[in-house]
């Protein structure tokens, strides 16, 4: 009788437990929209398009300067 009085409460505090964290999943998924995502890189194009210049005196890749996508580089 005691054993399953603890196995009542292991499965309940599980059963809880599960629910919390998918509820925080749900949570963090549903605030990132598409639209607040920023790329890792853009294409010269949208660099352009999004109000920045190509600044190609960075050592390893261009970088947009300015505009929508500052900072970002270029492809």
């Amino acid at each position: 009788m005691r054993i399953r009085r603890i196995l009542a409460a292991v499965f309940a505090t599980a059963a809880l437990a599960g629910l919390g964290l998918t509820g925080a999943a749900t949570a963090t998924a549903g605030s990132v929209t598409p639209a607040s995502v920023t790329p890792a890189s853009v294409t010269p194009g949208e660099c352009t398009d999004g109000g920045g210049t190509i600044d190609r005196s960075t050592p390893v890749l261009p970088t947009c300067r300015g505009g929508m996508y500052g900072g970002q580089t270029v492809d």
